[in-house]
């Protein structure tokens, strides 16, 4: 399993699952960061406030080429490339150009979402790759950080223990992932989502005029106003309202609350969330936002994913 660092994963999951990150590129006054590498979310954040120069850019094929031959390296002989919406960026095409020269099949899916809606999509797909075993009951809570090679031969270890998959259930694993998770986010300002040109001009003119509290979502691969709301207080309200609206619609769910700079009002979102959701939420963890997501959505930043468990 691969996919990119929008991911957003809680420390020590990916390793936990032996699944290789491609970070993409943030670029603070002309100097090109690596996204969780050498740049953090709390740098992202001192950029944002600084009002410093913030763009992002794709990884380069020859980034993928190197994971893909390092999963080659540790005993794969298929690997399923997962990465955020195709609408958002160009990372998924570069990842199918680097697939055509990858010394094994690479299949890519672009899963249409981003931040742990990507996240979730791409656990799915490695719990089936892992054999169908049981899903844990902390599939994303953090972990202790370990080695790389020390995450990939847990992975192999679960393999052993269940005859490997055809890598098209793993696919069709990732696919269904993603289209079971739903995502929303609330912002300070849209200004840095128009700018990034993820929002359209007249909707993000139509906010910043009214004053407007919008409760984005993502539909059909890009970022779209699903409500706007007058302050920022009865945003975060509907914000909760829509979440557990979502959640008691499903048998069981999972969820993740992503911020930028904001752990507290995060973590009480999450308490609130669980304290009334029961037991239907089977798990919520709390994590930062991908710098990248960050980069567009601008400091305020607060989103809630939930998928199902």
């Amino acid at each position: 399993m691969v996919t990119d660092s929008t991911a957003s994963f809680p420390p020590g999951v990916a390793e936990r699952w032996g699944i290789g990150v491609v970070p993409l590129d943030v670029v603070v006054d002309g100097e090109r960061f690596a996204e969780g590498v050498d740049l953090s979310p709390e740098g992202l954040l001192d950029a944002l406030t600084g009002n410093a120069d913030v763009s992002t850019s794709q990884p380069s094929p020859a980034a993928f080429d190197a994971a893909y031959a390092r999963a080659a390296a540790s005993g794969a002989t298929a690997v399923v490339s997962v990465h955020l919406s195709g609408q958002m960026s160009g990372t998924v095409q570069a990842a199918r150009l680097a697939a055509t020269t990858a010394p094994v099949p690479v299949h890519v899916v672009d899963s249409g979402t981003v931040g742990m809606a990507l996240g979730f999509a791409v656990l799915e797909a490695a719990r089936v790759a892992s054999g169908g075993l049981p899903v844990p009951a902390t599939l994303v809570a953090p972990v202790p950080p370990a080695p790389p090679a020390e995450g990939r031969r847990w992975f192999r270890r679960r393999v052993e223990a269940a005859p490997l998959p055809p890598v098209d259930d793993v696919v069709a694993a990732a696919d269904r992932g993603a289209a079971a998770s739903r995502a929303w986010f609330l912002v300070d300002s849209l200004d840095h989502l128009r700018r990034g040109g993820r929002l359209s001009a007249p909707a993000a003119a139509l906010g910043i005029v009214l004053g407007l509290r919008p409760l984005l979502t993502i539909a059909d691969g890009s970022v779209v106003v699903a409500e706007k709301v007058r302050t920022r207080r009865a945003a975060r309200d509907r914000l909760q309202a829509v979440v557990l609206d979502d959640i008691k619609a499903r048998p069981a769910a999972r969820a993740a609350v992503h911020h930028l700079g904001q752990p507290d009002l995060a973590r009480t979102m999450a308490d609130q969330l669980a304290a009334w959701a029961g037991e239907r939420l089977v798990e919520v963890v709390v994590c930062e936002s991908s710098a990248v997501l960050a980069a567009h959505a601008g400091p305020g930043l607060l989103a809630v994913v939930v998928t199902d468990a």
